[in-house]
């Protein structure tokens, strides 16, 4: 990524203590060094991301006048580096900075977070954030070729103008995932730039950025949701599972050590705090690299790309070879006798060492999976130390470890299924009834989105031979976005129940929901029915987004519809928009088939 000349956090620079104590190892220099400039030379970015995700209705006027202000501080550690403000926290500054501006806090309603301090004022900024951005307008697409008169005239303003626009529609996103967006959008325009057809090459190039991007978001999103819904335990379960399926050689003592510095590296990144975040992922990613032998022969080429590529290739990277003299079980957990009273020693070392040697032996399996098993092993343990005789008890763990992924497995062969017998529109039409009547209290933007989410991963992954672990890994990643970050949202009390029960089981349990009992519809349909001509100049895509939310409403107006009901609902909606947009006066066949519509699906719902 070319370097932004964009002033700004400068005070998030050298300025700040906490950065001045240098690690004592030479590589720590070093790569402190690399680091320490890296942020120096993306200050711009990084400041226009903070402000971005956590004042998202901003307009980017207002974030280029939020950093001047920031520069006048700057200028004030500068001349006298024993200022309060230049010894403090970078996300404090920001926030600080956010709060001093005249009018904004109230004009963008976050004056109650101004009113806190330290912690509490940083989690208040982070539950501020909004995961609908349906608020937001649609995002500026443009003209290609006055895109890149923009691009080739200001290029400066033209990226940063991109980095804001991506940045508060993505308000739960790492600044290291979006500083490698903007590098990768930079590389589109400057090649696109250069073609004939300018528009078929930003269609064609931007593609993939935008599936990065998304991929990433949801998955951030999910971990940041399990860290701040469930606590470390959970995290750390997590990355004990996927880094042991990862790097399958390292030694339990290494990864409890490097998984200490990503639950550090989480902390700051699921808080906004886009400096640290960057700072963390580069200590973490050092870790990985300066210790290649003992953790993974995947990731010699990573380690000499430069940041923030770095850690997105170590993290996308291919799991490690499992060793050859690695035993298909490990005996220690079903066959010792001594198996309660190592548990009773140290539960939480004793699981995650079990989370471990059983991930580095199953690859195969999903990373949800592997953490059902553990929770089915401390549980039966639970039990089985407590009994007379516990061997005899816990020695049919494996037994209930194949019932689970049995359970699993078929879970995820009936979507495969649904996937294969429907279609791809079918297959969203299924999953945007099933999620609307689970949920109807999410917004229509949100349940078309997550449908839209979950078939794409039925069909990226159900032709392929890894189905089981690809589908229910990106399926729960998807409820993890539904669930979302703050731990205090409420959507109805089946919902809930799922997201805050278990991490583990949260797919079961929402594959068993049905429609919401509590859920009281409108009393009128709200002009549903009201359909116009501009539906006759839509696009396929266009048309197909209309009809997809036209059925997200209906069901919300009448959930009692059977599947049956609804596909003719559909085909009667398409039969009338194909008639009408036939007639010579397609607005005056609207208003006369509409109230049609309506009344036949009064009918149906009386019946």
């Amino acid at each position: 990524m070319k370097q932004l000349k964009l002033t700004g956090f400068v005070v998030f620079l050298s300025f700040l203590t906490e950065f001045l104590t240098l690690p004592t190892k030479p590589p720590d220099i070093d790569n402190f060094q690399v680091t320490q400039k890296f942020i120096n030379d993306n200050i711009g970015y990084l400041t226009i991301i903070a402000f971005a995700q956590y004042v998202q209705e901003a307009a980017f006027e207002e974030v280029e006048m939020l950093v001047k202000e920031m520069m006048e501080i700057r200028d004030k550690c500068i001349a006298d580096m024993t200022l309060p403000e230049c010894a403090k926290l970078p996300n404090d500054v920001l926030q600080e900075s956010l709060c001093a501006v005249e009018g904004l806090p109230q004009k963008y309603n976050f004056s109650h977070c101004c009113s806190k301090r330290d912690f509490e004022r940083r989690h208040c900024f982070l539950y501020n954030k909004k995961v609908d951005v349906g608020f937001l307008p649609p995002f500026p697409i443009g003209d290609p070729e006055k895109k890149c008169q923009d691009y080739q005239q200001k290029k400066d303003l033209f990226l940063n103008k991109y980095l804001y626009e991506v940045a508060r529609r993505y308000p739960f996103v790492f600044s290291p995932t979006l500083l490698t967006v903007a590098a990768r959008f930079e590389e589109v325009a400057e090649t696109c730039c250069e073609e004939q057809d300018i528009a078929s090459c930003f269609r064609t190039r931007v593609a993939p950025v935008i599936q990065y991007l998304k991929k990433m978001s949801v998955y951030e999103k999910t971990v940041c949701g399990a860290f701040i819904r469930f606590g470390p335990k959970v995290f750390k379960s997590i990355y004990f599972a996927a880094l042991s399926q990862k790097f399958p050689k390292i030694e339990f003592k290494e990864l409890t050590s490097l998984i200490e510095e990503i639950l550090s590296n989480y902390d700051e990144c699921c808080e906004g705090d886009s400096v640290r975040c960057i700072r963390s992922r580069s200590k973490v990613m050092s870790h990985v690299c300066t210790k290649q032998d003992s953790i993974s022969s995947k990731v010699k080429e990573c380690c000499e790309k430069k940041i923030p590529e770095r850690g997105e290739c170590i993290i996308n990277s291919e799991n490690d070879e499992k060793p050859k003299d690695l035993s298909p079980r490990e005996a220690k957990f079903i066959d010792s006798k001594d198996v309660c009273q190592h548990r009773d020693a140290d539960q939480e070392n004793f699981m995650a060492e079990f989370l471990y040697e059983y991930s580095r032996r199953h690859q195969d399996l999903s990373i949800p999976e592997v953490l059902r098993i553990g929770e089915v092993y401390e549980n039966l343990l639970e039990d089985c130390c407590r009994t007379e005789n516990p061997p005899d008890c816990y020695g049919h763990a494996e037994e209930k470890f194949n019932e689970t992924t049995e359970k699993s497995l078929k879970m995820v062969q009936q979507e495969c299924e649904c996937f294969q017998n429907l279609g791809k529109d079918d297959l969203k039409y299924h999953y945007l009834v099933k999620l609307t009547k689970m949920a109807p209290q999410l917004s229509t933007e949100e349940l078309t989105s997550l449908s839209k989410e979950i078939v794409a991963a039925l069909t990226m992954c159900c032709t392929q031979s890894e189905q089981f672990a690809c589908v229910d890994n990106l399926v729960d990643l998807v409820l993890g976005g539904l669930c979302g970050v703050n731990k205090n949202r409420t959507i109805n009390p089946a919902v809930d129940q799922c997201c805050k029960s278990s991490f583990a089981f949260r797919r079961h349990c929402f594959d068993s929901l049905k429609a919401d009992e509590t859920y009281v519809p409108p009393s009128t349909s709200q002009g549903l029915f009201n359909f116009h001509a501009n539906l006759c100049h839509a696009q396929n895509g266009a048309l197909q987004r209309k009809k997809e939310r036209f059925l997200v409403n209906f069901v919300k107006l009448k959930p009692q519809f059977t599947d049956k009901e609804l596909q003719s609902l559909l085909t009667d909606f398409t039969n009338m928009v194909e008639k009408c947009c036939k007639a010579e006066g397609p607005e005056a066949c609207f208003s006369e088939e509409g109230p049609k519509l309506e009344a036949k699906s009064q009918a149906a719902s009386q019946t």
